[in-house]
């Protein structure tokens, strides 16, 4: 696909994710929320995994495109209706992503690729799947976690062992010697217990 193709989807994804009316503060500005994650993760991505092709890198653009459309608070309030969330936002971003595909110009193959990686299908099978999630969580320990951990101030230490823990399972051997080399900026007040929890 050609380097217009890309730039067009990738402008269609920053133009969707831009209506997004939930703000996030960074480097001194507001930004729309869903916009402001994903560039965070097309950055991580170009520092992980520089040698990406283009459909993994609208897959990663487009993983949470226009997530205020869907909020937690339309499905019932218990672990049940979290989980079924969450499995229906695989599909409704998969789905988002694929017609910004689809207008841009990509083949059939190319979107079933991104819809795949986007649904979380085949992790630790689907390498495209994978380096996503790798992305997801490097992006999360830099940026996210600290906020996580200020609404959630009541955790114990095990508590967010287990939290880290189970983002670390997720991870590929690839990332996980991506985060102990220091390639990326972990939370310095979380930083103890993250490491207690990966290395343990």
């Amino acid at each position: 696909m050609t380097q217009a193709a890309y730039e067009h989807a990738v402008n269609l994804i920053d133009s969707a994710n831009s209506q997004d009316p939930n703000i996030e503060y960074a480097e001194g500005k507001g930004w729309p929320k869903e916009l402001l994650y994903s560039q965070r993760m097309s950055n991580m991505l170009e520092r992980y995994r520089s040698d990406s092709d283009c459909v993994i890198k609208l897959a990663i653009r487009g993983q949470h495109i226009q997530r205020w459309q869907s909020p937690r608070s339309a499905y019932p309030m218990d672990k049940q209706g979290y989980h079924r969330w969450r499995s229906d936002l695989y599909i409704f971003h998969a789905d988002k992503v694929a017609d910004v595909m689809l207008q841009a110009g990509f083949n059939a193959e190319e979107i079933e690729r991104a819809k795949n990686a986007v649904a979380k299908v085949g992790i630790k099978s689907n390498s495209d799947t994978q380096l996503l999630e790798d992305v997801v969580g490097l992006v999360f320990m830099e940026h996210y976690m600290l906020n996580f951990a200020a609404k959630h101030a009541d955790y114990t230490e095990q508590k967010w062992i287990d939290i880290i823990r189970k983002t670390w399972a997720k991870m590929s051997d690839d990332a996980h010697a991506f985060v102990l080399a220091g390639k990326i900026s972990l939370p310095e007040s979380l930083t103890p217990v993250i490491l207690k929890a990966v290395q343990a």
